[in-house]
């Protein structure tokens, strides 16, 4: 067996090199908390409920020809969804937005225009998302919290804007990609492959979509789930449990 005496030059120069790692190793985790601490929010894909539900996100700047028929089955069927609005759109069809708000769907922003937002500056992506709002707040009397980017683009400019005018940034987890226009049959497989708990499903007003609504529907409640709007599946940690928002 072999002892080994440590010198007091070596014992001191071990020391010191543990109190240098032990530096370094606090100043590295300060500076990801404090870098962290600076990183806004990013987007939401699905809900943190915890429960089996699903909510309908429809994007909205086009087809309000589909959207009376799609409101009379949800009528029927005790669906809410969540609808997000151009401002453009809404201002172009206020009666058709209030029956919209006064069946009890949410109405959300969707920005003024339906514009490319990675091309826009943190100002100009500010403004769109006020501007929406502010014409959904005169037709509705709501306020909107939540934003859905159209074409799905995003970048830290509209980050930054959306949390600093207080609004979470929505995504999806299941695409319909209903805008192509493929068959109901195509639309209704598609989400029923995907689907899941918290699920937040895109859709937009076309015709394949509203003739695929009914059977879809069916399905999803078949499956055990419940069909809410966004507010629902998305919870305030802030908040207790059974607190939900109004919107």
């Amino acid at each position: 067996m072999r002892v080994y005496f440590w010198g007091s030059k070596s014992l001191g120069r071990g020391f010191a090199g543990i109190l240098f790692i032990g530096f370094a190793a606090l100043v590295f985790f300060q500076m990801v908390k404090i870098q962290s601490a600076a990183i806004p929010a990013q987007a939401i894909y699905q809900g943190n409920s915890g429960e089996k539900a699903v909510a309908f996100c429809v994007n909205v700047d086009w087809g309000e020809e589909f959207l009376p028929e799609m409101l009379t089955v949800l009528k029927k069927e005790e669906v809410q969804v969540t609808f997000f609005v151009t401002g453009q759109w809404a201002e172009k069809n206020p009666d058709l937005l209030r029956q919209m708000h006064e069946a009890g769907h949410s109405i959300q922003n969707h920005g003024y225009k339906h514009a490319h937002f990675n091309n826009l500056s943190g100002e100009d992506a500010r403004e769109q998302i006020v501007k929406g709002g502010q014409i959904i707040k005169k037709l509705t009397g709501t306020t909107s919290v939540y934003f859905a980017p159209p074409y799905g683009e995003f970048n830290s400019n509209l980050v930054k804007a959306a949390e600093n005018l207080n609004h979470k940034l929505i995504m999806w987890s299941v695409d319909t990609i209903d805008w192509q226009l493929p068959t109901a049959e195509t639309i209704i497989k598609r989400v029923m492959n995907q689907i899941h708990s918290d699920a937040i499903i895109l859709m937009h007003p076309t015709r394949p979509t509203a003739e695929a609504l009914p059977e879809l529907i069916i399905q999803i409640k078949k499956a055990g789930y419940q069909l809410n709007t966004l507010d629902r599946i998305i919870v305030d940690e802030k908040k207790p449990a059974n607190e939900k928002t109004n919107n």
